[in-house]
């Protein structure tokens, strides 16, 4: 086991600005970290992991009707970054790595074999958690120092039932995590799930995993009605399952401020060697299955302090994932939010 490292814990204070729109946000401290200095060189760059097929899969229900995850997330999300000129900021990557490997160990063979037999979408399915497992490698080896994983479908509620489970198919964050592990040698990942529904099939892969600490801030009352903050983990992975209930119409300040009081005490005490985002964006305000009151400048702090972390424990490693987010235009805002901090140096 790698020697813990010390760290000095300060207070970085974020001032909020008028144009939020939310009454009394005032200023919402944050955490900023220091330890000892990394060795060797360091990475940089962010990468930005694509794929057209992504845009092959298209949910429909048994009625005919098409729930809100559909493919136009990604188009939206891509014009949003060429108008920002962040499509050449970042280091396009395509998914390379073989996912079905991690897929199998992670899921059931009843599961992966009923989701293979989708046409479609059993391969994109497939290609999502390579595209995730290809930011792990592009992020472990050094070719960039961050990456944004722009896939689909998502992946957090993906348990092993046979089928799709809130537009999940397989745990994409969880297999990421495992990779991570297997794959480069890190011992303890982080997983940070700020999707507006709780990330229950991320907590189910790790509940008594002592490697992995779980942060999901959500609203428990909603799909799929899990994310109950007594549920802390146990056995050996008691204490590091951290579930945050947020109320509809919770602001900026409520969902940095447990951060800085949940997650930054818990990340100092665990000391992860690799930060992974599940980077829901229907916690953003206006979302059609959200009732949040985010705005983008939530999303650039909660950013800048996940890359934070990682600066102070692991050298920077921050590899993050695209999960819900329905209004098209706001997620798109959000996550072009979301990779303009990633590129900071």
């Amino acid at each position: 086991m790698r020697k813990p490292r010390e760290f000095i814990r300060t207070r970085r204070r974020f001032i909020a600005d008028a144009a939020l729109g939310t009454a009394g946000l005032g200023l919402v401290p944050a955490a900023a970290w220091s330890c000892a200095p990394p060795q060797g060189s360091q990475a940089s760059g962010t990468g930005l992991i694509y794929d057209s097929r992504y845009l092959d899969h298209v949910l429909i229900r048994p009625d005919g009707g098409r729930p809100p995850e559909i493919p136009e997330r990604l188009v939206r999300i891509r014009e949003e970054l060429v108008a920002r000129g962040l499509d050449e900021a970042t280091v396009p990557l395509a998914p390379a790595a073989e996912a079905m490997p991690y897929v199998t160990a992670h899921h059931t063979p009843e599961h992966v074999a009923a989701i293979r037999e989708l046409d479609v979408t059993g391969p994109v399915a497939e290609l999502a958690v390579s595209g995730a497992l290809t930011g792990v490698d592009a992020v472990a080896t050094g070719q960039v120092k961050n990456a944004f994983c722009a896939i689909r479908p998502p992946g957090h509620h993906a348990n092993n039932t046979g089928a799709e489970e809130g537009f999940c198919y397989y745990s994409n964050a969880a297999v990421a995590a495992k990779y991570a592990q297997q794959a480069h040698g890190f011992e303890r990942v982080l997983v940070i799930d700020w999707d507006y529904h709780h990330g229950n099939a991320t907590q189910n892969a790790f509940y008594d995993d002592p490697s992995v600490l779980f942060f999901s801030a959500h609203d428990w009352a909603a799909y799929p009605r899990t994310g109950d903050p007594g549920l802390t983990g146990e056995g050996e992975g008691s204490g590091l399952n951290i579930n945050v209930h947020l109320d509809c119409g919770a602001t900026d300040a409520d969902m940095l401020g447990r951060w800085d009081d949940t997650l930054s005490p818990a990340v100092a005490a665990f000391n992860p060697d690799f930060v992974i985002v599940s980077a829901g964006f229907d916690s953003r305000q206006d979302d059609l299955l959200g009732c949040f009151a985010l705005t983008d400048d939530a999303f650039r702090r909660m950013t800048r302090m996940a890359m934070d972390y990682a600066d102070a424990c692991c050298e920077g490693r921050v590899v993050s994932l695209l999960e819900g987010g329905y209004n098209l235009d706001g997620t798109a805002l959000a996550t072009a939010a979301h990779i303009e901090t990633l590129l900071e140096e």
